[in-house]
């Protein structure tokens, strides 16, 4: 039995006849991946949630249902938040450019946008108030001052935590979308 997705033999046709996945322009797609910090808290959270609906299976059997329910309901926002948390960053479009937060996702069209470029510059460790000295990747818009605009990612975020590399690839990809996108 020939297994063509193990070997070696297959043609390269096939392979360039299947759908990229960048193909649709117009679709909205993060162009890095979520980093390893982000994806283990919304693991631990998602654990947590495992454990919370463990206890309102338990409670529902042996107490009130009442009780059950605020507990599953708790363990459903946990497991939104878990999910909401691996939904945040920055994602693009030809239609512009999103910054998706936990709380508030906000759009700016390209038109709109003066620039995006990387800064040396003071950043927030992992969202805390403490600043550390980092590069930051910055929008500037045509309705707003540069210094009411937060940064787009940053070296030191969930994403990018010891990771430059990976952050200049993003920031390289988010400012080449900016350049194709403002001028057309």
């Amino acid at each position: 039995m020939p297994l063509p997705f193990l070997t070696a033999d297959r043609s390269f046709e096939t392979a360039a006849e299947s759908a990229l996945p960048y193909a649709d322009r117009d679709r909205w797609r993060r162009p890095y991946r979520p980093g390893p910090w982000r994806v283990a808290v919304a693991a631990l959270g998602l654990l947590l949630a495992s454990f919370v609906l463990f206890a309102a299976v338990l409670i529902a059997l042996t107490g009130s249902t009442t009780s059950a329910g605020i507990v599953l309901a708790v363990a459903l926002l946990v497991i939104a938040g878990a999910l909401r948390l691996l939904r945040m960053g920055v994602w693009v479009s030809a239609r512009g450019l999103r910054r998706v937060g936990l709380l508030v996702t906000r759009t700016v069209p390209w038109p709109r946008v003066v620039s995006v470029r990387t800064a040396q510059q003071p950043v927030r460790w992992l969202g805390l108030p403490r600043t550390v000295q980092g590069q930051a990747l910055t929008l500037v818009r045509k309705d707003r001052p540069a210094e009411d605009t937060p940064p787009l990612l940053t070296t030191h975020d969930l994403d990018f935590l010891g990771r430059f590399t990976a952050f200049d690839r993003a920031a390289d990809t988010v400012e080449a979308w900016a350049a194709e996108h403002r001028r057309g």
